[in-house]
């Protein structure tokens, strides 16, 4: 699907000539029978070039889809079958990879230093008519990058992917379903540019606009909401630090958007931006994770700014409704990978003690207390493995790093159902289905990129 080229001339921004590319082919591999060859690219001027997901790899057809785990690990990335926990393919390609959900059910972004990278989980739904037609493929790297410097927040919201250059503050909107023919062309793609480059993110609205932050590398606290025509129809300054957003459900009015600021979050709610109280002088809920049909939003909580490396325990419930937010204790410590939601919105946390906790959002009890792992400690370093939690359907999945394994967990029984062993230490995991994300099976968060849904993540460092 070609959306028309739109260059949105923001007041105040310069638009940004962030160059789509293609790539040459460089050194990678598939491992193991995949049919088709991966490739890792270079950025180069230019459409994207035929890859794995224009239908050239050899492909069969299925009567359903299972869906895939893909998982970076040093050196690489791996896909593995959700069910029955089948390596499908190795990709090898140095450097740390992150991982998003593109949000066409097939495809996985890899912000990878400069650019995002496009890799094809193999996963293909052809609707005809009245009815679909499925089909599986080697999971494969393809040719298609988008230039981004620093490549950083992907963003999945309402049928639409932005991408968040930290290092220059351009901003890239696309269709999602741009990326399911595995070739992006340029007039798919709609660029923007904030003030200054920075750590930051941009949110599609379902109206048109583009909720932005604005900033420079030194610091940020403010967020904007802009019509096409460059308009600031909404502002606040009061959000120092920001970082971290996540999708509630909508009101009748449009989009609930929540973000992290180091005062206590703000929400962007019925046009206007609204402040959510919190007793500490210092409170920073980082990393976000909404559900679309919930207006309860899970959030990190912390509140040591002179902490290297904090830990806490309690967790923030940020109720959109209200602008109040309500902690739960849950006497163990976790990271900005701990945190997921389940699909009718139950809050996934995993914590120190090893324990997969699903909360009830609105009243905060814990449903279940799943052991999943041994007990573990946050690395050193962000980018280090480390425990991970994504959810796709009715399902959590959980890497082990320690144990160099995937766990599956029923999230409704609170059972794991399946571990599998793992041929590399996974560090990032993004999980697709088939199924394009849309209001319907929306499920967000914020750790610095993923979108089940609504999902987008952002790291805490």
């Amino acid at each position: 699907m070609h959306t028309s080229s739109r260059t949105l001339t923001f007041s105040g921004l310069v638009v940004a000539a962030l160059a789509l590319s293609a790539c040459s082919p460089s050194t990678a591999e598939t491992e193991p029978a995949a049919e088709n060859s991966a490739a890792a690219t270079t950025p180069a001027e230019a459409s994207s070039s035929p890859s794995a997901s224009d239908g050239s790899a050899k492909r069969q057809e299925v009567a359903s889809l299972t869906p895939r785990v893909v998982l970076s690990y040093d050196g690489g990335l791996m896909t593995v079958d959700a069910e029955s926990g089948e390596l499908l393919g190795t990709t090898e390609h140095e450097g740390f990879l992150r991982l998003n959900n593109a949000g066409d059910g097939r495809h996985v972004l890899v912000s990878d230093s400069d650019v995002f990278r496009l890799f094809d989980t193999g996963l293909i739904d052809q609707t005809h008519g009245d009815h679909s037609h499925y089909y599986e493929q080697a999971p494969a790297l393809t040719d298609t990058t988008l230039d981004a410097p620093e490549a950083a927040h992907v963003v999945v919201h309402e049928g639409k992917t932005a991408l968040f250059a930290d290092g220059s503050g351009a901003i890239q909107v696309l269709d999602s379903t741009a990326f399911s023919d595995g070739a992006v062309e340029d007039g798919e793609v709609e660029r923007h540019a904030t003030e200054s480059a920075h750590h930051g993110v941009a949110v599609p609205l379902t109206d048109g606009n583009l909720l932005l932050t604005q900033g420079t590398e030194e610091s940020r606290d403010t967020v904007q909401v802009v019509t096409p025509e460059g308009e600031v129809v909404a502002e606040t300054t009061d959000c120092p630090g920001v970082h971290g957003e996540a999708a509630a459900a909508p009101t009748a009015q449009g989009d609930v958007i929540s973000l992290g600021c180091e005062n206590g979050p703000v929400v962007y709610r019925d046009g206007a931006f609204h402040k959510v109280a919190v007793e500490e002088d210092y409170q920073r809920s980082g990393n976000q994770f909404g559900s679309h049909g919930s207006p309860i939003v899970l959030a990190d909580y912390k509140t040591d700014p002179d902490a290297e490396q904090e830990r806490p325990t309690r967790i923030g419930l940020i109720d959109t409704r209200t602008d109040a937010i309500r902690t739960v204790d849950l006497g163990s410590a976790y990271w900005f990978r701990s945190l997921a939601r389940g699909p009718e919105g139950e809050a996934l946390v995993l914590t120190y003690d090893g324990q997969l906790n699903i909360l009830d959002d609105e009243t905060g009890e814990v449903l279940h207390e799943v052991v999943v792992v041994e007990p573990w400690e946050e690395p050193g370093e962000w980018q280090e493995p480390g425990p991970a939690v994504k959810v796709a359907g009715d399902r959590a999945y959980v890497t082990d790093a320690a144990a160099q394994r995937l766990h599956v967990v029923d999230i409704a029984a609170g059972t794991v159902v399946d571990s599998f062993d793992l041929p590399e230490t996974p560090t990032e995991i993004a999980v697709v289905d088939g199924e394009p994300e849309s209001p319907a099976t929306a499920k967000a968060g914020h750790e610095d990129h993923d979108h089940e849904g609504d999902t987008h993540d952002g790291h805490d460092h």
